[in-house]
């Protein structure tokens, strides 16, 4: 780490000391002499309680990075969804990642990220089991999972060792309320701008008094979107979901608990509105889609795309033009169950199986403009029936009435559509007088279609046969499995020797064998022979019939383009730690993990050397403290700090592919190498009763050590070797080097102050409170391999977002009058900033820029009724 930013790091450690964590108590802080370690004092009732080693315990006794939010934290900064929490975590990164849909949201931790086609780098978990992950989003579950919940956790690193998924990144675990022994719940309402209209509600009943206990959830969310489609007179980016959950909690016996829980959530929305920003007109006018003169039967005149930049430069960026009616529609449901047997007061056994199923489908337009550009998800959605201003001038589409007659209402294929299984046995121990701590057991997962994947397309359509072209079609489907042993435990060494009383030892070990299967076949029509196509995979042209596969939902048409692939992994991961109290308010820790993640099948290869890509692995090293302290013996201070170093190897990148002899396009993974190392602090100040002060700071430094590809796209690669080339292009049968770029979905730079000041009402009155949260987020790179420019000269515009700050704000009123009423009001990017969440990233090889902007300046009214206990 270059001395510049060294400095600056501490310098942010220091000015960070006046604040605090997410992870402070909400209350009072307990005192050096409550402060509660295992085997010793009781945990605090101030303190946050975690799952992070698959066991309760108190954040602060936890040797690992765990950043909680409590139900009225995550009120307090109106958490709904993951990228609500981006600028509030330490080295966490969530956004859309340019997904077709807002409601696809992904994590990226300290650098590691879902890449395309792969498995999630941030496993997200419910209730201890990961939800079902789309292959063709970055789509964890579905909307709604942040209602009702006892916390919500995100832990930073390998988790390999306990948890399910093996991830390179860390975890998102939400930890749903149970049912208790209490009659009581709550109704809640929600009204805002842009029609935010919102319903949540619960009740838990104990049906026989601590044997039988039911909690049920309900909530629906609408709100219309902030980027209007002057095309089609509709909204996009908008909400509207309901989602459900029950919990059915059994104690027959005091050592017997079963725990089920089920829940559902449907969303249908417009989509996500992706804003045009520009052409390469380079890249347009080389392959002769444009042209002054144009060229004959291809080409029209370049004046048709500047047209639709102007008109976009002229409505501004909540406003766009879309050829495609776009639409979103992901339904999710499950049903876990967990089972607890206390086999003696030190052994309990614990058996989790669950079953879930998700379905995503959505149409989009990410080039923004009438032309059919960029369309890389056309599905079932409506096409123009009627001219469009801006196209018809030009004689487009150069149809009857100028309207599209590429469309397709019968097409009745998801994007994603699998269910998933998992079981999951494991025993628990505690020992030694709670000094020895160990969890040991398998894990089974097994993801697969449950029925046939299509995706039709329109990518680089000339303008000229706008609303004409035939789309590229594919018909997919993916499985994975995987199978795991692992076993950790938490020794005190001072059950050894008194001299070393305090000292912990964590070891932790994990095996795993992973299985991913797949087939794709894709295909376009064959303009020379009448009922062929012509395979993506080997260029054959082949008869359109029907599929000799026998799927579960049937064939599909072009079967005889399908190819099959299969990937074998297997890998140990592990945990090694040593922490340490020196006195009851200090923690130390060290420790090293090996984190893995499975590769997968690539569905867009165009060549059999690229159709599987390989495992991630990740070695982790990580030295830090928690502590608390009472400054002049009366002033909570908490200050929690983490320095870590990792060494990435076979990191999966997305890149594009060219099959020379067929001259198709797709897609490769590439791997590549990098170190990555970052420090990260938490900490908080309770200078009075009334005023809670607090801030997170976090600084990720990565470098590439190795990324590279061989150039096989007739026009080369733009790469940080490119200067050695006339053009600065890689021509093709070299080798691009891309080490030079900055890594994607990594924000260097994250820092978040807030302050909880309690209002003095009268006591009949209730409570008052206001919250105040400032985020500063550095730039951020989001594309893979295309430098942002070389040599002063834009490559890739738009990939890089700029640094930009979001002001939050809520007042709190409990208890209104003594009524039993809450009221918040809440109000998010309080500045009004426009801040990028996607782009297109396709400058390059399509040649066209857009971006997708996150929600304006959004404020509303909450009322909640509390009832029974």
């Amino acid at each position: 780490m270059a001395s510049v930013a060294r400095s600056a790091l501490m310098g942010g450690v220091a000015f960070a000391a006046f604040f605090a964590s997410p992870a402070i108590a909400q209350d009072n802080q307990p005192t050096a002499n409550e402060s509660a370690s295992p085997g010793r004092v009781g945990i605090s009732s101030a303190d946050i309680i975690v799952t992070a080693q698959r066991r309760e315990e108190r954040a602060q006794d936890v040797p690992v990075v765990v950043t909680a939010f409590t139900p009225e934290r995550l009120e307090q900064l109106n958490i709904s969804e993951p990228q609500d929490l981006y600028g509030t975590v330490p080295s966490l990164v969530a956004g859309t990642q340019g997904s077709a849909t807002s409601d696809s949201q992904s994590y990226s931790i300290r650098g590691q990220s879902t890449g395309f086609l792969s498995s999630p780098a941030v496993a997200v978990y419910m209730a201890e089991v990961p939800v079902p992950a789309s292959i063709s989003l970055p789509l964890q579950g579905g909307p709604g999972m942040f209602i009702d919940l006892e916390n919500v956790q995100v832990l930073s690193g390998p988790q390999g060792t306990l948890f399910g998924r093996n991830t390179t990144g860390g975890a998102v675990l939400f930890t749903p309320h149970k049912p208790t022994n209490k009659f009581e719940g709550y109704v809640q309402a929600s009204v805002g701008n842009y029609n935010l209209v919102s319903l949540e509600g619960a009740i838990n009943v104990p049906i026989i008094s601590e044997k039988l206990m039911v909690r049920a959830v309900a909530a629906y969310e609408d709100r219309r979107g902030y980027t209007k489609d002057i095309v089609w007179n509709k909204w996009r980016d908008d909400k509207h979901w309901y989602s459900g959950r029950i919990g059915i909690m059994m104690r027959p016996t005091e050592r017997f608990e079963n725990y089920l829980l089920a829940y559902g959530t449907k969303s249908s929305n417009n989509g996500a509105g992706f804003i045009h920003r520009g052409w390469n007109f380079d890249l347009l006018q080389a392959v002769g889609f444009c042209g002054n003169p144009p060229v004959p039967g291809l080409g029209v005149s370049c004046d048709v795309y500047q047209e639709q930049t102007d008109r976009a430069n002229a409505i501004g960026p909540r406003r766009t033009r879309m050829s495609t009616d776009a639409f979103s529609k992901i339904e999710t449901w499950g049903v876990i169950n967990t089972t607890a047997l206390e086999l003696s007061d030190e052994l309990t056994l614990r058996n989790i199986i669950s079953f879930q199923k998700l379905r995503s489908d959505y149409g989009t337009d990410q080039d923004g403009t009438p032309l059919q550009q960029y369309d890389p998800a056309r599905q079932n959605a409506d096409l123009p029936d009627f001219p469009i201003p801006g196209l018809s001038e030009f004689g487009l589409p150069i149809t009857p009435g100028n309207v599209y007659v590429n469309g397709d209402d019968n097409w009745d294929f998801p994007r994603d559509s699998l269910k998933q299984f998992t079981e999951e046995l494991q025993i628990q121990g505690a020992m030694l007088d709670d000094r020895l701590n160990f969890t040991a057991g398998g894990f089974y997962y097994d993801s697969k279609p449950d029925r046939l994947w299509g995706g039709a397309s329109f990518n680089f359509c000339p303008a000229l046969y706008t609303g004409v072209c035939s789309p590229g079609v594919s018909y997919t489907g993916v499985s994975n499995k995987s199978k795991a042993l692992y076993a950790q435990s938490t020794l005190d060494l001072g059950v050894l020797t008194s001299a070393v009383a305090g000292l912990r030892l964590t070891t932790g070990f994990r095996y795993t064998w992973d299985t991913v299967s797949g087939f794709s076949y894709g295909f376009r029509q064959d303009s020379e022979i009448p009922g062929n196509v012509i395979c993506n995979v080997n260029g054959e042209s082949v008869p359109l019939g029907d599929a000799a596969n026998d799927f579960d939902a049937g064939g599909a048409p072009g079967s005889g383009c399908q190819f099959d692939a299969t990937l074998k992994s297997k890998a140990p991961t592990y945990t090694l730690g040593l922490d340490y109290r020196p006195t009851s308010d200090l923690m130390l820790y060290a420790k090293v993990s090996r984190g893995y993640k499975a590769g997968g099948i690539n569905t867009f290869a165009v060549r059999p050397e690229t159709r599987v890509f390989q495992p991630e692995k990740l070695m982790s090293y990580e030295a830090g403290f928690k502590s608390d302290w009472r400054l002049g013996g009366t002033i909570p201070f908490r200050l929690n700090a983490t320095y870590y170093f990792s060494k990435y190897n076979n990191i999966q990148r997305p890149a594009g592919d060219f099959n020379v002899i067929t001259s198709a396009q797709g897609a490769q993974v590439l791997g590549a190498s990098a170190h990555v190392q970052g420090l990260e602090v938490e900490t908080s100040i309770r200078p009075f009763d009334l005023l809670e002060l607090a801030a997170t700071v976090s600084h990720t430094d990565a470098d590439y050590k190795k990324f590279e590809q061989l150039v096989l796209t007739p026009a080369g690669q733009f790469a940080c070797n490119g200067g050695d080339f006339p053009g600065g292009r890689v021509p093709a049968g070299e080798v691009a080097d891309y080490s030079c770029n900055r890594f994607q979905f990594l924000t260097p730079w994250i820092v978040n102050l807030r302050g909880t000041l309690d209002i003095p009402v009268p006591e009949d009155m209730g409570k008052m409170s206001l919250f105040v949260s400032y985020s500063y987020l550095s730039s951020q790179n989001t594309s893979p391999l295309s430098p942002p420019e070389l040599n002063g000269v834009p490559v890739e515009p738009g990939v890089t977002f700029k640094a930009y700050s979001l002001l939050n704000a809520s007042i709190n009123w409990r208890n209104v009058g003594g009524s039993g009423f809450d009221a918040t009001l809440f109000g998010t990017n309080l500045t009004n900033k426009l801040v990028p969440v996607g782009n297109s990233g396709v400058f390059q090889t399509l040649g066209v820029w857009s971006t997708n902007y996150g929600e304006p300046r959004m404020y509303g009214l909450k009322l909640r009724y509390r009832f029974g206990g």
